[in-house]
């Protein structure tokens, strides 16, 4: 991430847009009582967020200061700094893998196919995929200059799941922003 955007990430505007986006986006998940996995927890203000309203938290991050920093900060997460590509976990072992506004940062879509897949290996049978990304537009354009911005297409989405071997596929969007959720079978 460029400075802007690492700042950005840090700021309470951020947290703000988190208080609206994140419970839109968790909507239905079964998080009470489960093995989470967050994947590209950031700083952790996400990860602050769902500690509170789930079993057992496993952030998963690619930033080695970030994950050190959440590390350090949060004693009751398990934090693993790797690329969530190829996850160092165990299959099947997590009820919910979730992601919040970071399938962005992956390089192409081939990446993002890629992490689909792993989170569906991590799950277990009638697991569940879940989470949220931003949709284009200017201010998000220009926070993401001499920076990785893939975006993803809502109406692609679902086939690219599929593919990825989950089913009950279902994406929303508004106008900045898109949810997905689907099961491993």
């Amino acid at each position: 991430m460029n400075i802007i955007h690492r700042r950005y990430c840090r700021s309470g505007r951020w947290q703000h847009h988190l208080d609206d986006l994140l419970p839109w986006a968790t909507d239905g998940i079964p998080l009470n009582g489960a093995r989470v996995l967050e994947l590209g927890s950031g700083p952790g203000l996400t990860t602050d967020w769902l500690v509170t309203r789930v079993g057992t938290l496993t952030a998963l991050e690619f930033d080695a200061q970030d994950a050190a920093t959440l590390a350090a900060r949060r004693p009751d997460v398990t934090v693993v700094h790797a690329d969530a590509t190829e996850m160092p976990l165990p299959e099947a072992s997590f009820d919910v893998v979730v992601c919040f506004t970071m399938l962005h940062h992956l390089p192409s879509e081939r990446s993002q196919d890629q992490l689909f897949t792993e989170a569906r290996r991590v799950l277990v049978p009638g697991g569940v995929f879940a989470g949220s990304d931003s949709k284009w537009g200017p201010l998000f354009a220009l926070a993401h200059v001499r920076d990785t911005m893939t975006l993803i297409g809502p109406e692609r989405l679902p086939q690219r799941l599929n593919a990825a071997g989950l089913v009950e596929v279902q994406v929303d969007a508004r106008p900045r922003a898109l949810r997905f959720r689907a099961q491993r079978p």
